[in-house]
């Protein structure tokens, strides 16, 4: 009877999930190179593939003493590895199968799927891709894995036997929906030799805040590597400028820049998004009560551009908290684009955490990729979180040099969550002031920019992800020629000084 429960439990978080290991392009996860190193330069982990270099935060370029390895087969455990990486300066390592898993090899209703066939085989051990090369160099493991009916899956096992771990410390965690870690930690003891320290392991949900990870290590005793600056910074979510990306919390890489629809409609709303996803924008923003997630998922599916590459985010609007499963699914059929990438509640409401628990099941469903808010600020936050599993991956509020939100957007940041801004340019009928501000315009001459590449800039500088709407072709083209030029310190604090908490709409 415990055996079909957790067959039950499991099967809700996985089904219909994708296969595992495919490529990490924007909007995807669980990447097949096998292996990624914390590290820039004096890389310790390789695989099959060349393992690209995964660039975080407090980088350094000394050999750390502590290693995260991690299974993530449908990306649950990626994202709270990385906070351990993150705060422990350590180097990060992807337990990657040398035949991927896919949905039906998940496929716990099934008796004769790869999953349940290799649980139910005590001396199953699935192949790995790709090897840690100086394992010797590390003192302190930690293992995260999901729970595969209340162990640990069998290609852990495969890991823990592949080196030797004498004299290490081990720190296990477990991810699942509902179940703890029981013995699978436990059991996982005799694999390796018995001068090995094993830390008590710990259960975490997805989505789990990564304070919540820094603070159990810290109980622990497991102190990070000290060759690097430690802190707050860990939390905040880092702007690859090369790739153009940031990696939100839940695991998938969003866009830094993209094109709002707000007031864009019917063909001119499709001519927009063509226009833009020509002009290589992959970020849109759309909404219920913008009346086009229609017009939105037409272009999108009309562009002949991958799926994958495109990052479409969606609000649910307070007239639909009451049935909020019902919203999503009505999202769903509007957009037809298979899944959805991000969606957000628009503003607080009655029900809003109902509504934002019913997207945290649609996350487990595989109907949604990532969640957050919208319109939300410190106090709202403070009172919100507590309430909910998943961590917002995205807070998107009003931001623009009027009403820059100085106290609110580190707050978010520390908290792991990406902030974006809608309204980067001031919004209807405060655009011309903004751009014609004497400092802006001077500072855009300078660079030979325009005025609103200049306020892009900024906020990209700031750790703000822009949304600027047009359904002007050189305007959409404009606003992506933000790469090949920076603002200076001074610059940017020029434009700091130009704050009047001016609220341009009344969210």
């Amino acid at each position: 009877m415990k055996r079909l429960c957790s067959i039950i439990i499991l099967f809700a978080v996985l089904v219909g999930m994708t296969a595992c290991g495919n490529k990490n392009q924007t909007g995807q996860r669980d990447a097949s190179s096998g292996a990624t190193s914390n590290k820039e330069t004096n890389s310790s982990v390789t695989s099959n593939d060349e393992a690209d270099t995964m660039k975080r935060n407090n980088q350094s370029k000394e050999t750390t003493n502590i290693l995260v390895a991690y299974f993530s087969c449908t990306g649950t455990t990626k994202p709270l590895a990385e906070y351990a990486a993150g705060y422990l300066n350590a180097d990060l390592y992807e337990i990657v199968a040398e035949t991927p898993y896919t949905s039906e090899d998940l496929d716990y209703n099934k008796s004769n799927s790869r999953a349940n066939k290799e649980q139910d085989d005590a001396n199953a051990r699935p192949a790995i891709s790709g090897k840690v090369e100086n394992m010797d160099q590390y003192t302190t493991v930690v293992l995260a894995y999901p729970i595969w009916w209340g162990q640990a899956p069998r290609i852990i096992s495969t890991f823990l036997e592949s080196y030797d771990f004498s004299g290490k410390t081990i720190v296990p965690f477990c991810t699942s929906h509902s179940s703890g870690i029981g013995s699978s930690d436990k059991n996982l003891h005799s694999l390796v030799d018995g001068s090995v320290e094993w830390k008590d392991g710990n259960r975490f949900a997805g989505g789990t805040m990564e304070s919540e990870i820094t603070g159990w290590l810290d109980e622990m005793g497991i102190q990070p590597f000290a060759g690097e600056s430690t802190g707050k910074e860990a939390a905040e979510r880092v702007f690859d400028f090369e790739k153009k990306t940031v990696t939100l919390n839940s695991g998938y890489e969003m866009p830094l820049n993209g094109l709002g629809t707000y007031s864009l409609e019917d063909e001119t709303c499709v001519s927009s998004v063509s226009e833009a996803l020509k002009r290589g924008v992959r970020l849109i923003d759309t909404a219920y009560m913008y009346h086009n997630e229609e017009e939105v998922g037409r272009a999108v599916r009309d562009s002949g551009i991958s799926r994958g590459e495109i990052f479409v985010i969606t609000k649910l609007y307070p007239n639909q908290f009451e049935e909020p499963e019902k919203a999503i699914d009505v999202a769903l059929e509007k957009l037809d684009i298979e899944y959805i990438d991000m969606m957000l509640l628009h503003h607080p409401g009655t029900n809003d955490v109902k509504a934002y628990k019913a997207m945290e099941k649609a996350v487990d469903e595989g109907k949604i990729r990532s969640i957050g808010l919208s319109n939300w600020y410190v106090e709202e936050l403070e009172e919100f979180l507590p309430q909910v599993n998943i961590t917002p991956a995205l807070v998107q509020n009003e931001i623009h040099p009027y009403y820059q939100e100085n106290d609110v957007i580190p707050y978010i940041q520390n908290l792991g969550i990406v902030v974006q801004g809608w309204y980067p340019l001031g919004g209807r009928g405060h655009t011309a002031e903004l751009l014609g501000d004497e400092t802006i315009a001077a500072i855009a001459k300078a660079h030979g920019k325009s005025s609103a590449q200049v306020i892009l800039r900024w906020n990209l500088q700031k750790g703000v992800v822009v949304i600027p709407g047009s359904s002007n072709p050189a305007h959409i083209q404009e606003n992506t020629e933000l790469y090949d030029f920076e603002l200076t310190d001074e610059e940017m604090e020029k434009i700091n000084a130009l704050d009047r908490n001016e609220k341009h709409d009344w969210y």
